[in-house]
């Protein structure tokens, strides 16, 4: 049998059937053509930090509010009152 080949060019080798069923990028599979459309993007995580930090700014804006709420009513100001004198006088 003779090779027909190019001297120039190496022989393709076989395809290997565990990478045609090896996740992509974006979710899919490498051996199916257009398996991942659709699906959301596991290892894209571009701008993550950025959501997590407007969340903590609005809990702590919101924890912010409760607290000053409570500050202001008049039980919490007596007791605080009431305790800052007593540290002071012996």
């Amino acid at each position: 049998m003779t090779d027909t080949t190019p001297a120039h060019q190496p022989p393709t080798p076989a395809p290997d059937p565990a990478a045609a069923e090896a996740p992509t990028a974006r979710g899919g599979s490498a051996g199916r053509p257009g398996a991942g459309r659709g699906r959301w993007r596991c290892g894209d995580d571009r701008g993550s930090a950025t959501a997590e930090y407007a969340v903590v700014i609005l809990a702590a804006v919101a924890f912010a509010g409760v607290l000053v709420a409570v500050m202001r009513s008049g039980e919490v100001q007596q007791i605080l009152t009431d305790l800052v004198r007593g540290a002071l006088v012996p």
